[in-house]
């Protein structure tokens, strides 16, 4: 059983927000449309990685979706995608702000013909202020927001974060203005407009630097790996590797003491408190250093947790996802795609919900694999009408 079977989402995103929200849906058991140019998402040419021909981005965030491949410079292309919309619960889109009102694809338009059409717009600054226009990607918002002034080492260039870490928490906000917009529906029986702006999410998640800036009017600075507000928080190198200790509290610090063989690091009433700690962060932290230099990185984890101290290795991917917790929680799912054959993806953390759990639809998509299938059981297309839009470049059949 999934939770969201019998829910239908026409697709028109690209690229990774739009696409990682309706990935979750489909997980999730939503029926998702996926609506591509002749030519496919521009995730389809990112890389290399291609293993023929299928690009590992594209594989990333369309698991699970139908692939219609229609023209929407072609009015009967548009047309098709109006009659869809009327059949849809959900419309996702990251057009720059106005380009669909000119195919008569906006909300305004599509709305009037389907009240109930929850109809989710994902762009850069959002529909209002003097950015509106502008085009957005991850890389110029993550400069924009702030975070790159928080990343990376004091002394070094503000730096982005490794993954396209806006698009993805766009994709999860997104994924829950929907589910509440479902939810209201059931009592007004009425749909809904979100506007979701990639601006607006990185904002919200500098959290608490940035309310701790809006207290102190003081700008947070680049830490490298250490915690603005907790001491000892950050990446320690041992004799051989870097690993993580996260001392949470003032109990955990008392434990580090003792699995240090280190009580006057504790006695010292001027580290018995984590304000006191952050006070004397340069002094307890050069302390620390020396010490884990002295044993392998396995050692000091082995020490550390038979004591109770958070501490984790600094993992590559490869390691990270060849870890015995990976596999316990089944972090890879593999899927049969129809040119890759068996082909591992990355799972959903929604797989373990008790009875509704997320579970794979089916393989990324080819470009256009679905177009015939959903147009004919959708709209009721004859195999005769389907070839006429083809031929007119309306669609592209496989």
């Amino acid at each position: 059983m999934t939770s969201l079977k019998g829910l239908r989402i026409l697709d028109l995103s690209r690229v990774l927000a739009g696409p990682y929200a309706t990935q979750m849906l489909a997980d999730l058991g939503a029926e998702v449309w996926k609506v591509e140019s002749p030519w496919g998402d521009d995730t389809r040419r990112w890389g290399p990685p291609f293993s023929e021909g299928e690009s590992a981005y594209f594989l990333a965030a369309n698991r699970g979706k139908k692939s219609l491949a229609i023209n929407l410079k072609s009015e009967r292309g548009r047309e098709l995608v109006r009659l869809l919309a009327g059949r849809a619960d959900v419309l996702v889109e990251n057009f720059k702000v106005g380009d669909l009102s000119r195919y008569g694809l906006d909300y305004a338009s599509l709305s009037a013909k389907n009240p109930r059409l929850i109809y989710a717009s994902i762009t850069g600054f959002g529909q209002s202020g003097p950015r509106a226009s502008e085009p957005g990607y991850d890389a110029a918002l993550q400069g924009m927001t702030g975070i790159m002034s928080l990343t990376g080492e004091a002394d070094g260039p503000p730096t982005k974060i490794g993954v396209a870490w806006i698009d993805v928490l766009t994709g999860l906000t997104a994924a829950v203005g929907i589910l509440a917009a479902l939810h209201e529906r059931e009592t007004s029986g009425r749909g809904q407009h979100l506007d979701l702006a990639l601006y607006d999410v990185g904002v919200a998640a500098l959290v608490n630097q940035a309310q701790a800036y809006l207290m102190s009017g003081l700008l947070p600075q680049r830490m490298g790996n250490s915690h603005p507000q907790i001491v000892p928080y950050q990446a320690f190198m041992a004799s051989d590797k870097w690993f993580i200790l996260a001392v949470g509290n003032d109990n955990q610090y008392r434990k580090l003491t003792e699995a240090l063989a280190r009580p006057d690091l504790w006695r010292d009433e001027r580290y018995q408190s984590n304000a006191g700690r952050v006070r004397r962060r340069a002094e307890l932290v050069a302390q620390l250093e020396a010490i884990f230099a002295t044993r392998p990185r396995d050692e000091w984890l082995r020490i550390l947790r038979e004591k109770g101290v958070p501490a984790t290795p600094v993992n590559d991917v490869g390691e990270a996802l060849a870890d015995p917790q990976a596999e316990a929680r089944g972090l890879l799912w593999e899927v049969n795609h129809p040119k890759l054959g068996a082909t591992p993806l990355l799972a959903s953390p929604l797989q373990h919900m008790s009875r509704t759990p997320a579970a794979p639809a089916g393989a990324p998509p080819l470009l256009g694999q679905h177009t015939r299938e959903v147009l004919k059981a959708q709209l009721g297309l004859s195999g005769r009408e389907l070839q006429e839009l083809q031929e007119e470049g309306a669609i592209v059949l496989r």
